[in-house]
């Protein structure tokens, strides 16, 4: 799916993205029982909007690549602009989520935010919540009970409604990874 002004995929800029958020994160560990390496979750994000959402957007792609780097790590926006140039740094700052705040005030705010996004940032947030639920059903922390699992879907949709109509195969895609979750999580209490 084009964008208007959107820039076609250059593959070095992609790598370029992923090697910067692999040496940002490469300390760290997901939450998942196996601990898996974080750098795995942006690699999906990105390969969610690519296969799955149909986007070829380049500014997509890297700021998929590197929407955790400045909430998670210590990269800087300035970083960002430096090596990405100001629209990936623009949009990785539209999906990075203010740490001082506390976490149900957090989640909150994503919540309002999602619906005033720009069309880009939106096809972002689901593909990331898309991950994330698909992570959740297949190997959720080992110390998430299924009712937080349950009320991470339910936050989700919320998220996911204001970005919805942005593109169709991410909104499917989305409702296909929430209805195998339900199906799961009923299956394995």
């Amino acid at each position: 799916m084009r964008e208007r002004g959107s820039t076609r995929l250059n593959p070095a800029q992609l790598l370029k993205a992923i090697a910067f958020a692999a040496d940002q994160h490469s300390r760290q560990r997901r939450k998942d029982a196996a601990a898996s390496p974080y750098i795995n979750h942006p690699i999906a994000v990105a390969t969610v909007l690519a296969s799955e959402g149909e986007v070829s957007d380049e500014a997509i792609l890297l700021a998929a690549a590197l929407h955790d780097t400045v909430e998670d790590t210590q990269t800087t926006f300035e970083e960002l602009e430096e090596h990405f140039g100001l629209e990936v740094a623009g949009l990785v700052r539209e999906l990075t989520d203010d740490k001082s705040l506390e976490k149900g005030e957090r989640k909150r705010l994503q919540i309002e935010h999602a619906r005033e996004s720009s069309i880009r940032a939106k096809q972002l947030k689901i593909a990331d919540k898309i991950c994330n639920i698909r992570d959740i059903t297949v190997s959720p922390p080992a110390n998430w009970s299924l009712e937080r699992r349950s009320d991470y879907l339910g936050w989700s949709e919320k998220v996911v409604a204001g970005c919805r109509h942005v593109n169709t195969k991410l909104d499917q895609e989305f409702d296909q990874a929430i209805k195998r979750a339900r199906e799961t999580l009923s299956l394995n209490p």
